[in-house]
Formats: C-alpha cells, structure tokens, sequence
C-alpha cells in the first residue's frame, strides 16, 4: 500500500522512456536507413568513375587496342582492344577491390563483359535484353552523364543500385560504360547493424533507468511519507508534530501547510480547552448567581406559607426582599442576554455621528442622583468642543454608565469622581477616577471577565458581568480601554475613542 506511488512514478518513467526508444529507433531507422542508401549511392558513383578513368588509362595505352583502332573498328567500340580473359581478370580484381560488380558495355550494346561475381552469365548481351530503364542509364552514360537507378534488379535477380559512368577518353570519345552494380542488402546491412547498436544501447539505458527511477521516486515519496506520518499523528489528536520536510518546491509547500495546519490546530485546542475552562466556569458561576436569589426567595416563600412568618411588619420586610432578589434576578439575565447579544458578530449596532461630550453629560445627568444617594460629587472637565465620533449613541452611553457606577460604588462618602474629556492627535480621550480602595494588582489583567467582581460589602449586590458588557460595546466601536491604579488610592479608566477621518 505505501509503495503504491513509488511502483507507478518507477512504471510511468520507464513506460515513457520505452515510448521515447521505440520512437526514437523508428526515426533512427528510416532516416539513417535512407541517409545510408544515399551515401552508399554517392560512393558507388565515385568508384564507377575511379574504374571508368582507370579502365580509360589502360585501354588508350594499350597497343593492341590502338592497333584496333586503326585497323577499321566500326565507330568507337571496344572489341579488338583487351583480349577478353585479360579484362575479365583486370575486372575481377577491380571487383574485389570496391566489393561490386562491374560490367563493361561497349558502345553499341552489342558486348556486355561480366567480371568474375557474373562469369556464369552470357558473354553477350543485346541492348534488347536490357529493361528500358536500364537502357536509358546506359544511354545517359555514353551522353557523358553519370546516372544511379535500380533497372537491372530484375536481370541480377535482386534489389540492386547500378550507377553507369562512362569510359572518357583524352579526345572526348567514349567507347564504352562502366556499370557497377551494388545489392542492396548490402546497404541494409550497415543500417542492421546500426539499428542493432542502438536497440542494444536503448535495452542498456532502460536497465540503467530503471535503477535511477527507482532512486529519484524513493526521492519524490520519502517526504510523502513522512507527511502522511505526520497527518496521521495530527488525526490521532498530536499537534505538536512537525514533518520535518524542507524544499523549494510544491512538496514543500505542501509540507509548510500541513505544519502551519498543526499549528492553527494546537492554538484551537488550546483555545478549546480555554473555552472549555470558561464555560465550565461560566456555569459554575451563573448556577451560584441563581442560587442564592433563588434560595432566598424560596425559603421566604416557605416562611410565609407554613405561616413561620405573621407579623405584618416581618411579612412586608420578606417581600421587600423577594423583590430585591427578583429584580437582581432581571439584571442578572439582562445583563447576560446584552452580552451575549455584542459577543455576537452578527448583532448589529446601530452606528452614526455623535457627539461624545453629549453622551458623557447625558450619564452624568443619569448618574447623578446615585452619585447624590453615596453623598459622592461627580466633576465633569472638557478641554474642547465638537468631540464627534461614529458609534451607537445608546451602547456608548451604557458603557459609560457600568464604569461610573463602578466608580461610585466603590468610593467612599464624600469623595468626587472625576471624569475628564479631552481631544488628542489621534483620539477623543475620556478619564474617570475614583478615590476608592483601588484594584488588586493581581485581579487587573481579569476584571472584564465574566462574573468577576470582588467580594467586598461596596459589591454585594453586583453580577460580575457589567466591566465585560463594557467591553465587548468598546471592542464593537474600536475603543481601547486602559485600567491603572492611583498612587494616591483609587482607579483609572481611560477610553481611547477614534476620531472621525476626513
């Protein structure tokens, strides 16, 4: 099963390097076998006219041709010249030379002379036992042109190249032809025998490439197999792991993902398990939220029933609690019903220009009267006019509300919380400072978690979940909220509002 991809690339390498060799020895083979038949014509031409210029010498210096010249030879034959044996052997030996066959015609037609290859055959051959073809290369030549064609394969009884030059004498007569005939078997052999070398050479390169596509696909899947190792791990739940693979190409982009994918993958467990953390917190701390409120007004409930509880004034007192209880009860799932709402990214808020001083007044109007009940002052300072900025007039109003009553809580009587506004470069900024006891250093980093808040006798009454709604509506406007303690006792909240870019 792993060795799947490595037997197909080593079968495609080689089935396409067979297709390229069978290609290949197919081209090789017509066009070498062709160039080679065009040599081998070239080269037959050159001999027939080495043996025609030779045969030229030795007929123009031989006396008894001369004295046959001169003693009344009809035209320019060659009978009378070379005794007959002396050229059949001179012939012969040429033959054996150039490895051809040689005929010498005469010009006439009347006289064929053979040389040793064709001594079985007749002496004498008439111009009207030659195939037309081959009486025209024979015409041609005494013309003093040198022609190559395959005509006299049907007297030689095989596939024969004949090429005819003629026999030139120094005053431009011709008294005969030269015919080397040359099977072409013979051409075919050095085309075999090339055609051989290169099947051999192929067979030897295929053997050779078999090895070497072994090698280069062992190459090619070594890091497959470590990234299916990898992804296996990855399924089985182990994201640390890490393929190890590094190349500069598509494997190694591959790789690269697949690290990247264990990565993405440990940070989501990790947030899992936080969220896991979270929510097992959120539960454990809404179920104590619920149970105390609820508690109370059951055992109220049970109180006034069995009639534990008559007095009139006592049975008031309980129901002035169970309507407490009840309306932290509202608060509670109004608060959470608002969180849930803003964590929710496809709750809309509705945005438009608004004038964030405006908003400020409007909660110290709204604040007022608590702040008054706490015997609190509530200083308002403003450096500027026309604090415009985009946002939803209602959420940034709520906001500011949890935060300054967050401030008058924990302030003690007669304290003041200051609220600052100011425009800066880059923001609208708004500072509210309280005199009050201040926030533990190690509960700063988590007071806008869900249900925190701090047990103390300013915050019994609080649900822990007003600082986190403050800042899922900061998050949704793009405010940055910043928390430090006074050295001088108290806190600071400062929100950073962007301006509106023109």
């Amino acid at each position: 099963m792993k060795n799947k991809i490595l037997l197909r690339l080593v079968l495609y390498f080689v089935t396409s390097f067979l297709i390229f060799a069978i290609v290949i020895g197919i081209i090789f083979s017509v066009l070498f076998s062709r160039y080679n038949l065009e040599i081998h014509k070239v080269e037959l031409e050159r001999q027939a006219v080495s043996v025609a210029n030779a045969l030229s010498d030795i007929l123009e210096e031989d006396s008894l041709f001369e004295t046959g010249m001169n003693r009344g030879m009809r035209g320019r034959g060659m009978r009378g010249s070379m005794g007959m044996m002396d050229l059949y052997l001179y012939l012969q030996f040429i033959e054996d030379m150039v490895n051809c066959s040689i005929w010498v015609v005469d010009y006439e037609l009347g006289q064929i002379d053979f040389g040793g290859r064709h001594r079985h055959m007749q002496l004498s051959l008439n111009s009207g036992d030659l195939p037309n073809y081959a009486e025209q290369v024979i015409t041609y030549a005494f013309a003093g042109t040198i022609s190559t064609n395959e005509s006299f394969s049907g007297i030689l009884g095989m596939p024969t190249i004949t090429t005819a030059a003629p026999i030139i004498f120094q005053d431009g007569t011709i008294p005969g032809v030269v015919l080397l005939h040359s099977y072409i078997s013979e051409a075919n052999t050095v085309t075999s025998n090339g055609l051989t070398i290169l099947i051999f050479s192929m067979l030897t390169a295929v053997f050779i490439s078999i090895f070497v596509a072994f090698a280069l696909s062992f190459h090619f899947t070594k890091p497959l197999n470590k990234m299916k190792v990898v992804a296996l791990q990855i399924s089985g739940g182990d994201y640390e792991v890490k393929t190890g693979v590094e190349q500069v190409d598509e494997i190694g982009e591959l790789a690269s993902v697949l690290d990247d994918m264990a990565d993405k993958l440990a940070m989501s467990a990790k947030e899992r398990a936080k969220f896991d953390k979270l929510r097992n917190d959120f539960v454990a701390n809404i179920s104590h939220e619920l149970r105390t409120p609820i508690t109370v007004i059951r055992s109220s409930l049970e109180a006034l029933l069995d009639g534990v509880v008559s007095d009139k004034v006592k049975v008031t007192e309980f129901h002035g609690q169970m309507l407490n209880e009840c309306k932290y009860l509202e608060r509670l799932v109004t608060d959470l019903l608002d969180l849930s709402r803003l964590q929710n990214v496809d709750f809309a808020i509705e945005t438009q220009v608004v004038d964030i001083k405006d908003v400020v007044e409007d909660v110290i109007r709204i604040m007022s009267r608590v702040a008054q009940h706490k015997k609190v002052d509530l200083t308002f300072t403003c450096n500027k006019n026309n604090f415009s900025a985009i946002g939803d007039y209602g959420r940034l109003r709520q906001m500011l509300i949890i935060v300054v009553d967050n401030a008058i809580k924990f302030s003690p009587e007669k304290s003041s919380v200051v609220i600052d506004l100011e425009k800066i470069v880059n923001c609208i900024q708004i500072h509210i400072r309280d005199q009050g006891c201040g926030i533990p250093i190690y509960d700063i980093d988590y007071i806008f978690d869900r249900f925190y808040k701090q047990r103390s006798e300013h915050n019994k009454t609080g649900s822990g979940l007003g600082l986190a709604i403050a800042k899922q509506i900061a998050d949704r406007h793009s405010i940055t909220i910043k928390v430090v303690n006074i050295p001088d006792g108290g806190a600071e909240f400062t929100f950073e509002i962007p301006l509106i870019v023109d």
